[in-house]
């Protein structure tokens, strides 16, 4: 699914080869294991996440996943793309559009949109959409070289 392939890590300059546009993507069908996976590891037993007969009587009609979740999988994506010794200075303008159920098939894309050189710092937009083609979150990724 990318455009452009990741850089050489033997680059002597990896920072400098990126490129607006470049992408990296991750996929992922939801499991229930993994839901209860990532309650336990977080402690966030809320019962949207784990509890069927609760969520059988809401509009959803069942057990989601936590929106949280797509950020680990916005993660992925971005360590696909290798730009030098970088690191996440975070993730801005997070939302969580739709919610994703058990089962749903999740692709993330991790979109190069701007460069600032000055500051070596790296933004990109992050997609997550279901097998649907429906837009379940988006956020933007702050990455900045730390040499």
């Amino acid at each position: 699914m990318s455009d452009y392939k990741n850089i050489d890590p033997n680059d002597s300059d990896p920072f400098s080869m990126a490129k607006v546009g470049m992408n990296s993507s991750f996929t992922k069908t939801v499991t229930e294991s993994d839901v209860y996976l990532y309650a336990g590891i977080t402690g966030d037993f809320s019962p949207n996440h784990v509890d069927a007969e609760f969520m059988a009587k809401g509009a959803y009609g069942e057990r989601v996943a936590h929106g949280t979740l797509m950020l680990g999988f916005m993660s992925a994506a971005s360590a696909r793309m290798y730009l030098g010794r970088t690191v996440s200075q975070g993730y801005d303008r997070v939302r969580f559009l739709k919610p994703v159920r058990f089962g749903d098939t999740i692709t993330t894309l991790y979109t190069v949109s701007s460069i600032d050189a000055a500051k070596k710092k790296i933004i990109s937009d992050v997609t997550c959409t279901n097998q649907h083609g429906e837009l379940v979150a988006v956020a933007k990724n702050i990455r900045v070289h730390i040499g």
